[in-house]
């Protein structure tokens, strides 16, 4: 306790600036105002926010009631700004103090709140300026992957990796000469060595297990396989520790030990798919390794499940994408990587990845790439190997080869969230009249009201023709004779929109209300009352007791 309390005489005695800020906060301090002061102190590189402390010398300790729970407080600042906060709360002979230690921004990344990146500016806080912003910005710019590791040599580089990188470009590129000239001048013209200096690029790649121990020690996968999710101890682990093309086909073979065929049967015909895909695997570990922070140590991790398989790489998503983007948002953190990886063919183009993934497994019927795990600190990858129903896999399959239609991912993505029953994001929207019109999907209704299932088609396929007439719902006039029929029962008590809700549940309430208007005006029935206390009754409106106006707001 007193090192901690001669710590707090320390601060106090300092000078206060964009690192150290203090606030009296006898009573209360108003949480939206602590996020911001923590975003605002994030961005500056890190610092202290003590509560309890007066701001002006000679600064004194003004016991600090508010807070009382720590551990809600911690955990509501790291749900806001995604970052990882200690509280020190120190009993001080003139009160309470809270001390908030407040990490520093990830590199090239400023701390938003509230849609602003928030900084100091005298005694308050103000949105950061465009030039500040920009010098942030600009901190992840240069390509690590291209700087010259000043230390390492063309000796540090395994022979065999630079001939397996020569053979694929040469494969890739069908250039002939590329198998004829020097190492030096190979690497050279993929830029991995530049004035006969070694770039990191090289080193992550090709260097030999030595190299990277001395130079780049970060620099390696580490794979682990655990026999269920509940194992804390792994039954086998690898440590690859040496240029990416010496151990890729290792790493793979390895998964490939342990990756279960799942059969199906349709009829006469049987196939088998394997819970791991080759493509999506190598993808994810392709992605880890030239997107990855090489300036942060922590190894990637590639963890395998029976059925799960988890890749952990140090960093965040580069700076501007994040989950909800990754598909349509291409910015390689390590471009000079990313371009060996696309000479050689194992990517399309720098940067790109994500969109193969995703359109595997939905081919697959699999869950989607998962990356709700990632924080600023890590992208952390869930591929999950369960086929969840095979039999939408195989409709595909026949759509595709009856129209000779070509599915985009697009397409892909909106017929599997129509197929999971999952609402549409309104970029992939319109891509549904076409798939309409190729006879995949069905529109049913407009407006808000508007609902999209798969078609006939795929029900009469999947022999479930029942499933469909009930997610298509009954025809009109049929709906809106069950409603008058539920009304006339109960015309003493009336019949209140939750409960002509019940009778027609595969329709929205918009729906609903609209097959009552309709009703009405037909005059079959009539409203009494408004809001939630408004009940519909069989007949027409009598006069003096419904008007248009009480059925508004039902």
């Amino acid at each position: 306790m007193t090192a901690i309390l001669n710590k707090l005489r320390e601060w106090m005695e300092g000078k206060e600036d964009e690192h150290l800020e203090f606030k009296e906060a006898k009573n209360r301090f108003d949480f939206e105002e602590l996020v911001k002061y923590c975003a605002a102190i994030a961005n500056e590189g890190g610092g202290k926010l003590i509560l309890g402390v007066t701001n002006k010398r000679p600064r004194r300790v003004v016991d600090c009631r508010a807070f009382e729970s720590l551990e809600r407080t911690k955990a509501g600042l790291t749900e806001r700004l995604h970052l990882r906060f200690e509280i020190d709360e120190i009993e001080h002979p003139n009160g309470r103090v809270l001390v908030f230690h407040v990490p520093s921004r990830p590199i090239g990344m400023p701390i938003q709140y509230r849609g602003s990146y928030w900084m100091r500016a005298g005694e308050g806080l103000v949105p950061m300026t465009p030039d500040r912003l920009k010098r942030i910005f600009d901190e992840a710019g240069p390509d690590f992957s291209a700087e010259i590791c000043s230390h390492a040599a063309l000796s540090d580089l395994d022979p065999t990796a630079i001939q397996r990188f020569r053979a694929m470009w040469q494969r890739k590129s069908g250039n002939e000469a590329i198998d004829k000239v020097t190492d030096e001048r190979l690497l050279a013209d993929a830029e991995l060595v530049v004035d006969g200096r070694v770039t990191y690029a090289a080193l992550i790649l090709l260097g030999t297990r030595q190299a990277l121990g001395k130079h780049l020690a970060q620099a390696e996968v580490i794979f682990e396989y655990r026999s269920s999710e509940a194992s804390i101890p792994s039954q086998q682990r690898k440590e690859y520790r040496q240029g990416f093309f010496l151990f890729d086909e290792d790493l793979w073979n390895t998964i490939n030990l342990r990756n279960d065929i799942q059969h199906f049967q349709d009829g006469l015909f049987v196939w088998d798919i394997p819970t791991f895909n080759e493509l999506v695997v190598r993808e994810a570990i392709l992605n880890a390794v030239s997107h990855r922070d090489y300036r942060l140590a922590g190894s990637v991790f590639v963890r395998q499940f029976p059925r799960k398989l988890e890749v952990i790489s140090p960093g965040g998503f580069p700076p501007g994408v994040n989950a909800e983007n990754i598909l349509i948002k291409q910015v390689p953190r390590n471009r000079r990587i990313a371009e060996a990886f696309a000479r050689c063919g194992l990517v399309e183009r720098a940067g790109q990845g994500a969109d193969r993934m995703f359109r595997q497994c939905i081919r697959e019927s699999k869950p989607r790439p998962d990356f709700s795990q990632t924080d600023d600190y890590e992208v952390f990858l869930t591929l999950k190997g369960d086929v969840q129903d095979p039999v939408f896999l195989r409709f595909l399959e026949k759509i595709g080869k009856e129209t000779l239609a070509t599915f985009t991912l697009e397409d892909l993505l909106a017929l599997d969230m129509i197929h999971r029953e999952q609402k549409i994001p309104l970029d992939l929207k319109e891509r549904l009249p076409g798939l309409k019109d190729q006879g995949v999907i069905e529109i049913i209704g407009h407006g808000k009201g508007t609902r999209y299932l798969l078609s006939r088609r795929f029900y009469q396929f999947m022999g479930k023709k029942g499933t469909y007439t009930r997610k298509r719902g009954l025809d009109r006039e049929t709906n809106k004779t069950l409603l008058l029929k539920h009304i006339e029962e109960n015309k003493t008590m009336g019949s209140p929109l939750r409960e002509l809700m019940q009778v027609l549940p595969a329709l929205s309430r918009q729906q609903v209300q609209v097959l009552l208007r309709e009703l009405r005006s037909d005059g079959q029935i009539h409203s009494v009352g408004a809001t939630r206390g408004g009940r519909w009754y069989s007949g027409p409106t009598s006069s003096g007791i419904a008007s248009n106006k009480d059925t508004k707001k039902q």
